[in-house]
């Protein structure tokens, strides 16, 4: 098919399919070799349409997708009617019967072009869904149907008369191509750039099969149609263009790249919706009792047509109306889904204000801390000083040897504690070294204590003694393991105190450190890493602390889980891959050594 591209490869299939068609009909006389090669060569065009248009419908927009197979529905209907009038003439040789039983898929072959049209595959976002398509698609071929059965079919059983039979269904069925013709105009109108230019294609294919419709049902109707005759040369012509269109199609509006429908949910451009479904289906609505009063008040039909109309009118009232509610109802849904999701979104919204309130907050935090280090380091360092002179002064007597060796211990404890303090506030660059997470967890520990001592809750270790050594970052893995004590401090604080345990073991090929405490546990442990899932109230908790745990964790090749005990409380269970070249020789059925320590 990349052959036939281009305006070169275009003009040959114009002058091959339309030209040579036309030769084919001049010169061959009437008779069955021009009927035969006039069915044939129609099949051969119909096909030609359905692969043309369905070029296009491999992109990975469904709308897409849907609009050019809606439209090789239609020429697919077509092409079943074509091959039912072919198996008169051809291989049965008698001239097809009118009424013609074909007739009603001519018909119903614009319906999928009309559905096509309500998809609107120009528009870079919409609102519709694969769910609304189905609905309108069956509400429009019901409304059709509904005209069919209402003002041709009467004259087909009810009570037949051929001559009305073909005038009713001329009328109505060059009303519906006409509608074709018009909305494909509405959206020449409408649009820009290469899809104007399809529609415009489109438009003059259906405006052709139009009027070639109306002058073959016409000669048909005045007994000068035979098939092969010049008469289809506008039909043949149309189904070429539809072809053509695809092929035009493919080039001028290439498949998308798939969206991206995470970008498309953070947008704050909400979607242009697509008003004329609704207003379809309610002009199908209104049209019923319309149609029934015309029949009953102003129709000149005999008393059983009119009551078949009635009847029909009344089913199709049930139809539509089901159909209608049906629509409406998944319209409410989908309203409700968007008024939770802008619901969740104006939470989250707050949560993040809270959360950059907070950051500012320990950005100050940081800052202070940053000037109070200084501050204090100057005066420790003339105490520790201080402290060496009086412990190397061989007068001072052994009592004042002892204070001066309890300051000295308690100024460099302080020292190092503030050094922890700004390590974990201020912002460092992610730096993987072997670390000892024995020291990291005590560190983490050391930091809280002062924050325990008076919430009645007690914070117990549990240390492996020969534990692995784990590659990673000591200042993220800090603030994990902080984030994951400030959690169980507040759930146990909330229940009046409680005990903290921090385990460190080896298990396999991993080192494990596990938070277990003796709080109300987790309402649902399977968000709690959701981003914005908090049981907190508003400005206390963002939801992203233990999102952010996730991350670290996973950087760091490891994993997370939390779970809730029997007994009650939450189960924080990190695992790190341990370096195996430093994992001590020992016997594998031999038990940990562990070291307890209880801070309060």
């Amino acid at each position: 098919m990349s052959a036939l591209r281009g305006k070169t490869g275009l003009a040959i299939i114009w002058l091959c399919l339309v030209g040579g068609y036309a030769a084919v009909s001049l010169v061959l006389r009437p008779g069955a070799q021009l009927t035969a090669f006039a069915d044939v060569a129609q099949c051969v065009v119909l096909l030609f349409a359905n692969a043309g248009l369905l070029l296009n419908a491999a992109s990975p927009d469904w709308r897409r997708n849907s609009f050019w197979m809606l439209l090789g529905m239609g020429c697919g209907m077509w092409f079943v009617g074509q091959l039912l009038w072919t198996y008169f003439e051809v291989l049965q040789h008698q001239p097809v019967p009118q009424p013609f039983l074909g007739d009603v898929i001519f018909f119903l072959h614009t319906v999928p072009l009309l559905g096509a049209l309500a998809l609107r595959p120009h528009a870079p976002r919409a609102d519709r869904n694969l769910r609304f398509g189905h609905v309108d698609f069956q509400l429009l071929l019901s409304w059709w149907v509904y005209l069919y059965l209402f003002i041709v079919i009467p004259w087909q059983y009810v009570a037949p008369d051929v001559e009305r039979y073909g005038v009713s269904y001329n009328r109505l069925y060059s009303f519906e191509n006409f509608t074709l013709v018009a909305m494909f105009a509405y959206l020449v109108l409408r649009t820009a750039g290469p899809w104007r230019r399809v529609y415009a294609h489109l438009a003059g294919a259906a405006c052709t099969y139009a009027l070639g419709s109306m002058i073959i049902n016409s000669a048909i109707d005045r007994g000068s149609y035979n098939s092969g005759s010049l008469y289809d040369l506008p039909l043949v012509a149309s189904f070429v263009w539809f072809g053509v269109t695809g092929i035009i199609a493919r080039d001028a509006c290439p498949p998308a790249a798939a969206p991206d429908t995470h970008a498309e949910e953070e947008s704050s451009e909400m979607p242009e919706e697509n008003v004329w479904p609704a207003r379809m289906a309610m002009a199908a609505a209104l049209s019923l009792p319309a149609l029934a009063l015309w029949s009953e008040l102003e129709s000149s039909a005999p008393l059983e047509v009119r009551r078949f109309r009635l009847l029909t009118t009344l089913v199709a009232m049930v139809v539509l109306s089901s159909l209608i509610f049906l629509r409406q109802r998944m319209v409410d849904e989908d309203r409700l889904r968007l008024l939770r999701a802008s619901k969740n979104a104006l939470v989250n919204l707050r949560r993040i204000q809270s959360q950059f309130v907070q950051a500012e907050k320990l950005a100050s935090v940081g800052q202070l801390a940053a000037g109070a280090a200084h501050e204090i380091n100057n005066p420790l360092t003339a105490i520790l000083g201080y402290s060496d002179v009086l412990l190397q002064l061989p007068d001072v007597p052994e009592r004042g040897r002892d204070v001066a060796q309890k300051i000295r211990e308690q100024a460099r404890r302080t020292k190092d504690v503030v050094g922890k303090l700004l390590t974990f506030a201020q912002p460092q660059t992610s730096v993987l070294t072997l670390l000892d997470i024995n020291a990291v967890v005590a560190s983490v520990a050391e930091l809280r204590r002062l924050d325990l001592r008076h919430k009645n809750i007690e914070l117990e270790l549990e240390m492996e003694k020969h534990l692995p050594g784990v590659h990673g970052d000591a200042n993220q893995l800090l603030q994990v393991f902080f984030n994951i004590i400030g959690n169980a401090v507040d759930a146990m604080e909330g229940a009046g105190g409680g005990l903290l345990k921090v385990r460190t073991l080896r298990d396999r090929r991993n080192v494990v450190i596990e938070f277990s405490d003796t709080g109300p546990g987790i309402r649902e442990p399977a968000s709690a890493f959701d981003p914005f899932y908090t049981t907190k109230p508003v400005g206390k908790g963002t939801g992203l602390g233990l999102s952010i745990c996730y991350g670290l964790v996973k950087e760091h090749k490891g994993q997370i889980t939390c779970a809730n005990r029997l007994g009650g409380g939450a189960v924080f269970r990190i695992e790190l891959p341990a370096i195996m070249a430093l994992l001590p020789l020992r016997d594998s059925a031999s038990t940990p050594i562990p070291i307890s320590k209880r801070l309060s």
